[in-house]
């Protein structure tokens, strides 16, 4: 089991989203070693997490669509510990007052589609490029993205929602390329991505209609699920995406 008594080293980008704070509080609960990022701790969210998180965690401000806020994070984590035992990226992006999924072709824009491959896809592997130093190479390290089963390529069944679908997809790519890097270059390292089922959050409300009750779970059930996941991972595991109750899902 990746926890255990011992106190994990944890960073959680962008925890103060609705899953990202789930998670966040659940790892305080347990007294971990935290490290944790919203885009403004001056904002509403950011400033919930301030309250929970205070004396508890290192919080910092990161604007994931710049590569240099990345970069700075990185070394400010530096300067508090030699490694990270977990990092999950709980970042992600449907929709926003200027973006709505696409229903048709023609609802394509190119802003739109970069804007999703920013925080979708580029993102991530810009996090893994820069957190490569404080994965160790004795020691289990884990890094998780959350992702999304309209990811994958084979169970794409209704289509739409290209540019979620397409970011993820990316996303799924690049944890699997990196898992293979990593085996010669890390190889106590896990990277895989998790898909937390429909959750109670802001991110799908708009799309929680055709959703039957039993399969919408509360931001607390859908941590206990992925820390649950995460807790049972091995080198085996590298490479893959995972639903919330531990099964692979297929790219």
């Amino acid at each position: 089991m990746f926890f255990n008594e011992e106190k994990k080293r944890i960073l959680v980008i962008a925890a103060s989203g609705g899953i990202g704070l789930a998670i966040s509080k659940k790892l305080i609960e347990q007294n971990h070693i935290l490290f944790l990022t919203t885009r403004s701790i001056h904002s509403d969210p950011g400033e919930h997490l301030k309250s929970i998180s205070e004396n508890k965690a290192e919080l910092f401000e990161l604007d994931l669509t710049n590569e240099t806020d990345i970069s700075v994070l990185f070394e400010s984590i530096k300067t508090k510990t030699s490694w990270l035992d977990l990092i999950i990226n709980c970042s992600g992006l449907l929709y926003d007052e200027t973006l709505q999924p696409e229903k048709r072709i023609e609802d394509l824009e190119y802003k739109k589609l970069q804007r999703n491959f920013m925080i979708n896809s580029i993102a991530p592997v810009m996090i893994a490029k820069f957190s490569l130093p404080l994965f160790r190479h004795d020691q289990l390290n884990i890094f998780a993205n959350i992702s999304a089963r309209v990811g994958s390529i084979s169970d794409n069944r209704l289509g739409g929602w290209y540019s979620y679908r397409m970011s993820k997809a990316a996303q799924n790519m690049a944890t699997k390329t990196l898992s293979i890097e990593l085996k010669r270059r890390r190889p106590n390292t896990i990277v895989v991505g998790l898909h937390p089922g429909t959750v109670d959050t802001r991110l799908s409300k708009p799309f929680q209609g055709n959703v039957k009750k039993q399969h919408l779970k509360t931001a607390d059930e859908a941590a206990n699920n992925l820390l649950n996941v995460i807790s049972n991972l091995s080198l085996e595991h590298t490479g893959k995406v995972f639903a919330w109750d531990g099964q692979e899902i297929q790219p």
